[in-house]
């Protein structure tokens, strides 16, 4: 069975998001380190590690055979550094010098959920909500 297109060029957009993530966090990772939560352990490792599994994530989606198990680590990825959102949001913690309103701040805490699906869906973990009956 043929991929819709539409899956193949959610794939691509996600895989591009995920490289240009991971190359920020790696080139810069001072508004990454500001937004982690004060009981994360070695933070600069972490950021480190977070920008590489991105990076990994989106090449993983573009192979065939990774591309099922770069879609689970990816959306399992995307719960486990929503607490950073949630601390940005929550302790206002500027970037840049700049604070981010609740108009920022509530559709990004509010979209994660759709980032974890995006993930699963565009992989081809789940068909959900288009599959056919």
């Amino acid at each position: 069975m043929s991929e819709s297109r539409a899956r193949r060029i959610a794939r691509w957009l996600l895989a591009l998001a995920y490289l240009i993530a991971g190359v920020a966090h790696l080139r810069s990772p001072g508004g990454f380190m500001a937004i982690t939560p004060g009981w994360v352990p070695f933070p600069a490792t972490v950021i480190l590690l977070t920008g590489l599994a991105e990076i990994a994530g989106a090449a993983g989606l573009m192979a065939p055979r990774l591309r099922k198990a770069a879609g689970m680590g990816l959306a399992l990825y995307a719960l486990c550094v929503w607490p950073a959102n949630i601390n940005h949001a929550l302790n206002d913690i500027p970037l840049g010098g700049v604070h981010l309103s609740w108009w920022y701040h509530g559709p990004r805490l509010a979209l994660q959920p759709v980032l974890i699906w995006w993930a699963l869906w565009a992989s081809g973990v789940t068909d959900w909500p288009f599959r056919r009956r």
